[in-house]
């Protein structure tokens, strides 16, 4: 990894909190990912499962944690199995973790080699009555490919038929999403690299240049900054482009007079920022683009004041469909006769803003949270509102990301970063 290395204080309180949530005689089991194949001998860069991550710091493949909170034997409460490393290994695949590097970057002391795990989980098993398992319950998972950690619950289960199962899911979902101080501080070195990238990418852009050649603008200064790069497939979309709400293809000219929606985040030691901002090719918004504009960052900055504690996401993204509403009527995209025939449930305002307002963030881009609770401090959300009108050729969205407060109004992580249409057109004419 290309981070700078974490404090091993964030694991071992973040385990702390989790076996004080599982039952009684119960052992917790969590998996690396898998290096995916691509065809040959190719493979796609390694990413780790961020579960494990969050639980123990380690960031490499073939790693299992067990954690079993009220074991006799004391050292088999926190436990690794890591893939043993060798002179040969080092060699052709680089460093990997020792049992005293692992410790220090866990804070775990029970360190074993993967071949070790059946001989010792049976003495475990022996002892533990409940299981929690580590399945994916993500709102918007996608499940067709088969994870080490689905592989992993296919074969283990039915070795232990006498013991009870649990998820995992429901406690790492609550504690995933309120965010230590020391994940918020990797989550603005994130936001940070992101504002390097966006500055540089101002002072680049004219007519002419290709969507891929400013997306080669951001990974370069992410990478020089120690991200591995985006923290998700980055949209660089130009004019029309701007209207598919997940337009990847980055392969257009941008042409003079339109305006491009930069919807790109840096990754930092797997945690997620999580940008948008639209700058006009030429550097100067004309006068409709500006109205559009600065409709969309006036819902912004209104929906900000929602992101409270004891909001409640579905009353949230209600309220700001009402703001939209009023900026839609005054730019004369929607009337009041369209609000009052409009189905309820598709409002009026959704011809043109048809996606939500904010999600959760943290080590996935979509985060894992509880949706239906309320907002608590120190969650962390994007706000993210658009208008997108294709038959101008125009799609303005804007987004930051915010750390809810109890005082009251959310930190923002991004608030270095260029909103201001007037800013980003004094940046662009420098």
């Amino acid at each position: 990894m290309k981070y700078e290395k974490v404090k091993k204080d964030l694991f071992i309180k973040n385990r702390k909190h989790f076996a004080v949530r599982m039952e009684g005689k119960s052992v917790a089991i969590f998996n690396s990912n898998d290096i995916y194949p691509i065809s040959a001998d190719a493979t796609m860069p390694f990413q780790q499962h961020r579960d494990i991550f969050f639980l123990s710091g380690v960031d490499q493949e073939e790693s299992i944690l067990v954690l079993f909170p009220t074991c006799n034997q004391e050292a088999h409460r926190e436990m690794l199995f890591l893939k043993e490393t060798n002179d040969h290994i080092a060699v052709w695949e680089g460093e990997k973790l020792t049992k005293a590097a692992a410790f220090e970057t866990s804070g775990i002391k029970t360190v074993y080699w993967l071949q070790q795990f059946d001989t010792i989980m049976k003495s475990v098993m022996a002892e533990a009555e409940i299981i929690y398992i580590n399945t994916n319950e993500h709102l918007r998972a996608n499940t067709e490919v088969e994870t080490r950690e689905d592989r992993f619950i296919k074969s283990f289960l039915p070795k232990f038929p006498a013991h009870q199962v649990r998820k995992s899911a429901p406690i790492l979902h609550e504690l995933r999403s309120i965010k230590d101080a020391l994940e918020i501080e990797l989550m603005q070195k994130a936001c940070d690299i992101t504002n390097a990238g966006f500055r540089r990418v101002l002072n680049f852009v004219k007519p002419g240049v290709f969507e891929y050649e400013i997306e080669a603008e951001f990974i370069h200064e992410f990478t020089r900054q120690r991200s591995k790069g985006f923290a998700y497939t980055p949209i660089i979309a130009s004019g029309k482009n701007a209207c598919v709400l997940h337009y990847i293809e980055n392969n257009q000219a941008c042409k003079d007079g339109d305006v491009i929606l930069l919807d790109v985040g840096a990754e930092y030691a797997n945690y997620s920022s999580d940008m948008t901002r639209c700058i006009p090719v030429n550097g100067r918004f004309t006068t409709r683009q500006k109205e559009v504009y600065n409709a969309v960052l006036h819902v912004k900055k209104e929906a900000e004041k929602l992101l409270i504690p004891g909001t409640i996401m579905k009353e949230y993204h209600q309220k700001v469909g009402l703001i939209m509403e009023e900026q839609l009527v005054n730019l004369k995209l929607i009337s009041m006769d369209d609000i009052k025939n409009q189905d309820p449930n598709w409002p009026a305002y959704k011809k043109y803003f048809m996606h939500g307002t904010s999600h959760f963030l943290g080590l996935d881009t979509h985060d894992v949270g509880l949706w239906d609770y309320p907002i608590k401090e120190n969650m962390v959300f994007t706000c993210e509102p658009g208008i997108y009108i294709p038959e101008e050729g125009l799609g303005i969205r804007l987004e930051d990301d915010l750390v809810v407060q109890s005082s009251g109004k959310p930190f923002n992580l991004m608030a270095h970063i260029p909103i201001e249409a007037d800013e980003i057109e004094d940046l662009m004419n420098r």
